[in-house]
């Protein structure tokens, strides 16, 4: 297991910014980026599921990573989504981030068509072997129906580029024993599960409801680190009806990442692209109370 964060302690996986077109808003993606590491994050990841790129095309990722790089140029790393469910897409998004700058990959397991194991490694060794940028895998069943075994890290683990998962099974004991086999660095993937993720051996964490509480996040992370426990339960337990503001809502992720982001001002507009829709105004209405409660308003 190791205690090294290989893209930094506090990402978030940031939302993408849309007009009413439905066309990229590289200016308010940009707002979003320095709003993150402004407040807590060390590191970003664009072009995840919340950065709704099942939506987005190659040449838009593109524009996208680079619209976050102008914005936070070294101040954070930035991670750039690039799995998909078709190797040769993925190897050239990952082609493509390389060319542009990202400082790391975030690969998921091939979502809807549910390869085998054989299948998943095939998948990430060309991906990986495609560029020399160091991989965070993203290990996420309930979105993939797909989970990565313990003899696929084993054997992903031997690249040397593969140096983090982000972990969002939920399986502490499982987590730590694959971090303590392979020597791959676990972030949370899952914000209810954030604190518990370090008591675990985590480095880190890859947030959705850091586009709110980054500050907090940080914060909680760092009396931790530092032995203060109290403090980091504190911290934990005071932000918890903010994570599940953000997180209990049907299909959280970009909805309610945009509506918050839409709520402390950093866009004006919580414009997403179908299949996903907007808050409702009654869904909208009990995050505004959460935020509110919280102080964040």
């Amino acid at each position: 297991m190791t205690s090294a964060a290989p893209f930094g302690r506090i990402l978030t996986a940031m939302a993408t910014a849309f007009h009413e077109d439905g066309s990229l808003d590289l200016d308010g993606t940009a707002r979003i980026a320095a709003h993150l590491v402004d407040h807590g994050h060390d590191g970003l990841v664009v072009s995840g599921t919340t950065g709704e790129a099942p939506t987005t095309s190659i040449e838009e990722d593109g524009r996208i990573l680079q619209a976050v790089r102008d914005a936070v140029g070294d101040r954070a790393t930035i991670v750039a989504g690039v799995g998909t469910n078709t190797t040769t897409h993925s190897v050239e998004l990952a082609q493509q981030a390389a060319k542009i700058g990202a400082d790391g990959l975030l690969l998921v397991t091939p979502y809807y068509n549910k390869p085998s194991q054989a299948g998943v490694l095939h998948h990430f060794r060309q991906v990986v072997e495609a560029t020399d940028v160091p991989v965070m895998l993203y290990d996420v069943p309930g979105r993939t129906g797909t989970t990565i075994a313990p003899e696929t890290y084993a054997r992903a683990a031997e690249w040397d580029t593969v140096v983090a998962v982000k972990d969002a099974v939920g399986d502490f004991v499982r987590g730590v024993r694959i971090a303590t086999e392979t020597g791959i660095a676990i972030y949370s993937g899952d914000d209810a599960h954030n604190l518990g993720w370090l008591a675990h051996g985590a480095v880190g964490m890859v947030s959705v409801a850091g586009h709110a509480i980054g500050d907090d996040l940080k914060a909680m992370t760092e009396a931790f680190l530092a032995g203060d426990h109290d403090a980091a339960l504190a911290t934990y337990i005071r932000t918890l009806p903010v994570v599940d503001a953000i997180m209990g809502v049907p299909n959280y992720g970009a909805t309610t990442a945009k509506a918050t982001l839409q709520l402390l001002g950093v866009l004006d507009n919580r414009h997403v692209r179908s299949p996903l829709v907007p808050l409702d105004e009654q869904e909208y209405a009990a995050l505004r109370a959460a935020l509110n409660a919280a102080g964040l308003l």
